[in-house]
């Protein structure tokens, strides 16, 4: 990745891009282009299946069962739409290492559906976009006033429900300036007539909250905006 990975652990490469993994990701990295997202008429969404991730140890591997009941989708990182080229790369993103617990009505078919089309339209626009994407387990104060982090497991594996989710996108303009966007959106339902914008966050406390560096070897000053400013 040509901006460096946030960290090795657990690493699986797939076609069109890469997961750091432990029940649930840590992240996923991916490169979009406007060449990728000119989309194979012969690739077929519907052939699509939830499936495994086999090259991951079973002792650690999210089930299908475990999603079974739970009142959670099967929430896509990395998009399925971003990876439409061959039907091999679009397959890929229904393995279970790429999915993560979301709320499914009003945030995965929703504000995050939206977010993700967002990240489509500016990699159609410009030469290149660097996306990572994962999960967050914020902090909230209790009733005793301490904070605390708190988060539901679910299936027999134990698969983390995240409380956030992250994205952040790393852009290329055709004339080879960069900005950045940087989001944090809640795991639930969310007002739909809210704007993508509010839910901007400072990359630092994205990184703090996460625990990993995101676009590290790029100079901050090389920016000619974050967040649209």
């Amino acid at each position: 990745m040509r901006f460096g990975y946030p960290g090795f652990d657990n690493l699986r490469t797939y076609e069109d891009f890469v997961v750091s993994y432990d029940r649930t990701a840590h992240w996923v990295m991916e490169h979009l282009t406007p060449d990728r997202m000119i989309y194979s008429p012969s690739v077929d969404r519907s052939k699509c299946e939830f499936r495994e991730d086999q090259s991951i140890h079973a002792f650690f591997r999210s089930r299908n069962a475990d999603y079974m009941n739970s009142g959670y989708d099967r929430g896509h990182l990395a998009a399925a739409g971003n990876h439409r080229k061959t039907q091999r790369a679009v397959e890929q993103t229904f393995l279970l290492s790429n999915m993560a617990p979301q709320i499914g009505k009003g945030f995965n078919r929703d504000k995050w559906n939206e977010l993700e089309k967002h990240v489509r339209k500016l990699a159609r626009a410009n030469k290149n976009v660097y996306v990572c994407t994962g999960p967050l387990y914020l902090p909230r104060r209790e009733a005793n006033g301490k904070l605390c982090v708190t988060f539901e497991v679910i299936g027999k594996n134990h698969v983390a429900v995240p409380t956030h989710f992250f994205k952040v996108a790393l852009v290329e303009t055709a004339d080879s300036r960069w900005f950045l966007e940087s989001y944090v959106l809640p795991n639930r339902p969310v007002d739909r007539a809210a704007p993508l914008k509010s839910f901007y966050a400072p990359l630092e406390s994205i990184e703090r909250a996460a625990g990993f560096l995101i676009f590290q070897n790029l100079p901050r000053k090389c920016l000619i905006s974050i967040n649209g400013r």
